[in-house]
């Protein structure tokens, strides 16, 4: 009817109400429903995290337990028994001897195959000591040491020593330690660390080169006494090589002596 007033209908409005109530609940649970998502998103990126971060430290665990497994090994041939050579004598057999048992004097000389001033040495006295040796007036031990290994690098030192154990297991050690010797390299040349100058410096001594030294050679044989030699030259406190010691004494810091001196003091020792 014109000019009446219009209410709106009291049942629409209520409808109208319960639709919005239920949206907002709806969009309120979609939200609930969003936030709980996040929270498990956050939580596995924060495992995962974490699950890196323990392989990390366990990765980085497992390569300092190698390291430190590691640590001190120059070559795998040095693990393994101690095997010294033929005839080796004294302390711990690391003495390979030259010469009578009963000789008066003793001479014990603790050297490096790549020494130069071993060298020296040996080029002054060889034909002195061989001569008071072969006559039995003088009894010489030889001590293998490594010291330049340590210095300079390499395994020359080491290799040329279990070579030359090698070669007093056959009765062949004094020609062959000449040999080394009067073929040493430069001190910067590991040369002997070479298995294939060793046997090539072998064929100087008649009969050494053969099948059980060639191997003896390669497999390193005596690789672990050498080690042992050089522990107990360094636990000896000498202050390099060479070190010679006459019955004790040791003539090699003696700025006087001569290999005509030496030869002298056996001598006299030898005549009581």
């Amino acid at each position: 009817m014109a000019g009446e007033a219009r209410c709106a209908s009291p049942v629409r409005s209520a409808g109208v109400s319960e639709k919005n109530r239920e949206g907002k609940r709806t969009a309120r649970e979609r939200l609930a429903v969003e936030r709980e998502k996040q929270k498990a998103a956050d939580k596995r990126r924060r495992a995962l995290i974490i699950g890196a971060s323990v392989v990390c430290v366990l990765g980085l665990a497992a390569v300092i337990g190698v390291v430190a497994a590691n640590a001190g090994k120059d070559d795998s041939s040095d693990a393994g028994p101690v095997v010294g050579p033929s005839g080796a004598q004294g302390k711990d057999g690391l003495a390979i001897p030259v010469g009578e048992e009963n000789a008066k004097s003793t001479l014990t000389v603790w050297e490096d195959f790549r020494c130069p001033a071993c060298k020296s040495f040996e080029d002054a006295y060889r034909s002195t000591i061989h001569e008071l040796t072969d006559s039995g007036q003088l009894r010489a031990e030889y001590h293998l040491a490594t010291i330049i290994d340590g210095n300079m690098g390499g395994t020359g030192s080491r290799n040329a020593a279990n070579a030359a154990a090698c070669a007093q297991d056959v009765g062949k050690f004094v020609p062959y330690h000449d040999v080394l010797y009067q073929n040493q390299p430069p001190e910067v040349d590991d040369a002997f660390a070479k298995n294939s100058k060793l046997l090539e410096l072998a064929a100087k001594v008649d009969g050494l080169d053969t099948p059980a030294f060639r191997k003896c050679v390669e497999d390193g044989t005596h690789n672990s006494w050498v080690n042992k030699s050089n522990d107990a030259f360094k636990e000896g406190g000498f202050s390099g090589t060479p070190t010679v010691l006459l019955n004790g004494k040791n003539i090699y810091q003696d700025q006087t002596m001569t290999p005509a001196k030496l030869k002298q003091m056996v001598q006299e020792a030898a005549q009581g």
